[in-house]
């Protein structure tokens, strides 16, 4: 029986329609139902997404890893299945996942791939798949977001830099599934479901979709001097082994600062970080992806 798809676009999707448009003609080349349906919001994506997956349709998203949390968020736990064509400038989770880039191997796996069932995060006010991360990252983050003339491969190193040059570090207090608290005094902290964050960072090496767990990455204090070393060795995530980098895991996580810092989520903003409280939902989204 073949597969109904649909394609849940929004009011930003120049990049997404780019990307959806040949893989949608070879699904229906491979006798599948596709239908788009354009949004003007989170709110209205989220609800084509639940009735469409309620109607036995794959959930199509087109985009990167924002467009992946917002569709994602409705489908899980839900039974819905998100399907995905990597359309953004960062595409981690999709990198995680191990998907196809050429439009063929895409729709490939879109018809016949299995679904594969994933974990995601609970913030409380947010369901986020990739991760969450609190500190100079997340005001990179910030400043790659209004980035518009800057060439894609220079985003993320670009803000990066800038983000540091006047980033001091906050002391943080960490406290993994209700034990007593750590306090470090870091850069950042992420709390990672997916390995892969800011464009092909492996930040946590040891992160897996699927284990029930959250990796805790915390870069603590360093010189600036060092970060360009240790932001290469991310590429391959051998930062993991500095002892500036402290590793932590656990299925919840509970996260304070002592002062404001911004806290972002799979390339979006989530809050201020006075505190956070992150809990694994195991299992809880099902997507199209290689076993």
């Amino acid at each position: 029986m073949s597969r109904s798809f649909t394609a849940v676009v929004g009011p930003a999707a120049r990049r997404g329609l780019a990307r959806l448009m040949p893989v949608a003609q070879l699904l229906r080349a491979g006798g599948a139902r596709v239908r788009v349906e354009y949004t003007t919001g989170v709110a209205q994506a989220r609800e084509v997404a639940r009735r469409s997956a309620a109607a036995g349709d794959v959930v199509l998203a087109s985009g990167g890893d924002g467009t992946l949390r917002c569709l994602g968020a409705a489908l899980a736990g839900t039974g819905g299945v998100l399907g995905i064509v990597p359309a953004g400038r960062g595409n981690d989770l999709a990198r995680q996942l191990g998907l196809p880039d050429r439009a063929e191997d895409v729709a490939e796996l879109l018809l016949h791939g299995a679904p594969r069932r994933i974990d995601v995060v609970d913030t409380g006010a947010e369901t986020v798949l990739g991760s969450v991360y609190a500190g100079v990252d997340a005001a990179a983050n910030e400043r790659a977001n209004r980035a518009r003339w800057t060439p894609s491969g220079l985003v993320y190193p670009l803000a990066g830099a800038r983000a540091l040059a006047g980033w001091r570090p906050a002391r943080y207090e960490i406290a993994v599934d209700g034990g007593e608290p750590v306090a470090l005094t870091a850069y950042t902290v992420v709390v990672a479901n997916s390995g892969y964050y800011g464009g092909g960072l492996h930040v946590a090496p040891g992160a897996r979709v699927d284990d029930g767990l959250l990796d805790v990455i915390v870069l603590g204090c360093a010189s600036k001097l060092l970060f360009p070393l240790v932001l290469r060795e991310m590429r391959s995530g051998a930062h993991v082994r500095r002892p500036e980098v402290t590793v932590l895991r656990g299925a919840s996580v509970t996260l304070s600062a002592d002062r404001p810092v911004p806290a972002y989520a799979d390339g979006d903003p989530l809050s201020v970080l006075g505190s956070l409280s992150l809990q694994v939902r195991a299992g809880a989204l099902s997507v199209l992806a290689a076993q």
